[in-house]
Formats: C-alpha cells, structure tokens, sequence
C-alpha cells in the first residue's frame, strides 16, 4: 500500500508523510529480487479460482489519485515492465476540489502538534452547542486519542475528529479554518497541483495500468447511513464509468472503513475485489475477496524490515 511518492526533500512541504522517490526505486528492485509482482488481473482470476498464484506473489496499490503517481511511480513501474493499481477518489475528478483528508494531510504537515491540537480543541468548543452537539473536549480526548505505528495519540486524535467523529459541518468548517492558518497557499491551488487528471488516468490505464474505485467523497463509507454510502457508490461508479468495468470492478475503501452492509451494496453492483488497510499477508485462503488485507511500504526495506514478522506470524 502506498500513498505519497515523491522527491520529499525539495518538495513544498517535506513533513508529509510518503516515500522519497529513491527510496521507492530501491523497494521496487527489492520487490522485484524477493517476489514476484503480479496483477490485479491476475488475482481476480485466483480469487476465482481460475489462476493459481506464485509463491510469494505482491500486489502494488496505490491509493488517493496523486499526481505523484504519475510523475514519480508509473515510469518507473513503465520501466520494469510492473503493473500498478491506481484508486482515485471520484470527488477529485468530477469537482477538482481538495479533499478534507487531504487538507488534514498537509495542516499536519506544516503545523507542529503543540500549536495545533490547542487550535483544534478551541474550534470544537467554538462551534459545541449551538447548533452542533458533540460530546466535550476531554470525553473524546479519551476516546479517541490513541496512537498507533505511525502516529502520536495526539495526532490520531486530530485525524479522528476532522475525518469522521465531529459533524460533517463542523468538520468541514474547521478544516478549511485551519488550512488556511496554517497551510500558507489556496486549496484551489494545491488541489491542481495533487491529484490525476483524467487524460492522464487514461493513459495509465492504456499502458497497462490498472484503475479502481476508492468512494466518491473519501469518507469512512463503513459509518456513513445506507442511504449516504449508497450514493457515495454511485457517485463514484458515475465518475469513474470509463476506466472501470462495471461488471468486474476493485473497490479500495477510504480508511479501510466498511460493513457488512456495503459489502452487499457493491458486490451487488459489480464488485469483484475489495482492499482494506488491515496490517497482515493475504491469505486468499482465509480472507473474503472483498477484505483482503494489505501490508504498508513502511513494512519493507529499505524503510525496514517488518514484513518479515507478517511473514513468520502466516508461517505459524
């Protein structure tokens, strides 16, 4: 699974959090040296029991539809003769506006935590009980602020509120706030400069890459109503309907969030494939089809080592 691929060091804003384009060089070589990469393809066929996969087979995704994926990673896949899985967030295409994980991403990075968790805490008591109602500062501090493998409790706490625990509205609002605090250049802006075009989507995809669905809006598509995930499926499927087969189609969920219900929705509308961020080697033996878990590039070298235990755990 990866995300930003870029020329970190010169990029605008250094503190995001992706893999340097050497670095992804050198992964790619090793991939190549200990693997065999193989194509969505190629797993759809397995899943359906119709190809049986090498051992040690990977599969490269790439999720969120940067225009990093274009400059830096689809020539150098180009030029290994190697397929990527693309998945692009509809809402990036058919509006050209900056998603709000997005505007998170770069508040993040541009912001240290001890200015900014006191800005976000403000907000949320700014906006808590006129219109909104939302539980107090400390009762979802406590909740929500616990850290994983690559975040402070902090962190996980901002991302938490701004991406799916406060109200859409309020979400929203203290997010564009705070962009334009802190993040020094116009959403519009930024917004042209990050993500695919769909002249280039189609060129990927004409050169052997492949293209899937990753929602419309990049919500957390496992908390929204029926009524809200539907529509955001569709909204998606419309805006993707050229790159995509509809009868056989990935979908990659935002944030690895789903349910049982949506699992339905788009099985029953073409869905072959689904791709979550659970941390562990797909077993196509144990897993669903429509749940099969992914490792990070952060698990292999030359960033470490860590796909190794993934592998000893599968072993034993």
């Amino acid at each position: 699974m990866y995300h930003y691929v870029r020329d970190l060091e010169h990029s605008r804003y250094p503190r995001i959090k992706g893999l340097d384009i050497a670095s992804f060089r050198k992964q790619i070589e090793f991939l190549k040296q200990n693997f065999t990469v193989i194509t969505m393809e190629e797993l759809n066929c397995a899943c359906n029991n119709r190809y049986e996969l090498p051992k040690q087979a990977v599969l490269l995704t790439f999720d969120d539809g940067y225009l990093d994926h274009y400059t830096s990673v689809f020539p150098i896949l180009k030029a290994e003769n190697l397929q990527g899985s693309f998945f692009i967030s509809g809402k990036t295409l058919k509006e050209h506006v900056l998603l709000d994980v997005n505007k998170i991403h770069y508040i993040l990075a541009t912001t240290q935590m001890d200015v900014l968790l006191p800005s976000v805490l403000k907000r949320m008591d700014y906006y808590r009980g006129s219109e909104y109602e939302y539980p107090d500062n400390d009762t979802l501090f406590n909740e929500y602020a616990s850290g994983n493998r690559f975040d402070s409790k902090e962190t996980i706490f901002v991302k938490r509120m701004l991406q799916t625990v406060l109200p859409v509205k309020v979400r929203s609002m203290i997010c564009d706030d705070l962009f334009k605090k802190y993040v020094g250049i116009s959403e519009d802006k930024l917004a042209g400069e990050l993500y695919l075009t769909s002249d280039q989507i189609r060129l990927m995809k004409q050169e052997g890459m492949y293209i899937g669905l990753h929602g419309y809006n990049h919500y957390w598509l496992g908390r929204l109503s029926e009524v809200e995930m539907q529509k955001d499926i569709r909204q998606a499927l419309e805006v993707m309907s050229e790159y995509i087969d509809h009868k056989n189609w990935v979908m990659n969920y935002p944030y690895g969030s789903y349910n049982e219900s949506l699992l339905q929705y788009i099985s029953s509308t073409g869905c072959k494939l689904g791709l979550t961020t659970q941390v562990k080697v797909a077993d196509l033996s144990e897993c669903s089809s429509l749940t099969i878990p992914r490792l990070d590039t952060n698990d292999f070298p030359p960033v470490s080592e860590k796909y190794k235990c993934r592998l000893d755990k599968e072993r034993t």
